[in-house]
């Protein structure tokens, strides 16, 4: 089953959760602020993103920019890039799913329709 870290408030989210929905595909939601992906799964979509890390950003947040994270990015490990992601869950790009196999990062329907539907 696919795990998928949104926010209420994210139509990009809602969006996505609706798209699942429609397509008959079983999934979980946790709330990715109060409860951010482990860093395996963090671990497992840098991967899939081929190890940009910027990918696992949500480089559009407030937080993102207060925190100066873009100016920081190049020099941080994995580590250390997984710790600022797992302290604050609205700096992971959402929605972030995971699953057997599966790792998706932002909602885009023809990646989710090629990853997902056989």
């Amino acid at each position: 089953m696919l795990t998928v870290y949104c926010y209420q408030n994210c139509s990009t989210c809602r969006n996505a959760l609706k798209w699942l929905d429609q397509h008959g595909i079983a999934h979980r939601v946790r709330p990715i602020r109060e409860t951010p992906p482990s860093p395996a799964e963090l671990r497992a979509a840098l991967k899939a993103k081929n190890g940009d890390l910027r990918k696992l950003f949500n480089t559009s947040s407030n937080d993102y920019r207060e925190l100066g994270i873009k100016d920081r990015l190049d020099d941080l490990s994995e580590t250390e890039a997984f710790e600022i992601l797992r302290s604050n869950g609205n700096l992971v790009k959402r929605p972030f799913v995971i699953g057997d196999g599966v790792a998706l990062i932002g909602f885009k329907p023809d990646e989710w329709s090629a990853t997902l539907i056989p």
